[in-house]
């Protein structure tokens, strides 16, 4: 009476593993094996088109390269290029339209020591400036953080200067 219900027991295991009695798989093992073999691959999605582009920037900076290739282009990339170049981090950049998500080649200057996105993008008054400035960069006098605003994105200082608040896109020094 034992060997019955030890083997019944071992059954029920193979079934769980999914191999029948008889060493056989189960159905719906042989139709997950056949999925994974005939369905394509997983696509990687990308998370933060800014967070790309900067890690790139920075990746090229410290090998010593004096251009680089960012992709996809967006709206709040360029801004954030535009505020880099406005404070004499990079030296330019130039769009290039594939007739997709576009290109961007940026002129390296070599003054870029690090860059990047703050994510989740905190809100911030323009009463708090000073403790992001303490908290994200290396100096008061040294980098900038670059906010967007409902003026508009510009760094720190300007957004100090015309009191307003925002959030909190990224930085760089």
């Amino acid at each position: 009476r034992r060997e019955g219900s030890e083997r019944g027991k071992r059954e029920r295991e193979e079934e769980k593993r999914g191999k029948c009695s008889k060493g056989r798989q189960s159905t719906l093992t042989q139709f997950i094996i056949t999925q994974r073999a005939t369905s394509k691959p997983a696509k990687m999605v990308r998370i933060s088109v800014l967070n790309d582009a900067l890690r790139n920037m920075v990746n090229a900076e410290r090998k010593g390269k004096r251009q680089v290739l960012i992709r996809p282009s967006s709206k709040v990339v360029v801004k954030f290029l535009q505020v880099m170049l406005k404070n004499g981090y990079i030296n330019e950049f130039v769009l290039v339209d594939d007739h997709r998500a576009g290109k961007i080649v940026v002129s390296l200057n070599g003054r870029l020591n690090k860059c990047g996105v703050i994510s989740p993008r905190y809100d911030f008054s323009h009463h708090q400036v000073e403790s992001w400035v303490g908290r994200l960069l290396p100096s008061r006098l040294f980098g900038k953080i670059v906010v967007t605003t409902a003026n508009g994105i510009m760094d720190h200082e300007e957004a100090r200067r015309k009191k307003v608040g925002g959030k909190i896109l990224g930085f760089f020094y």
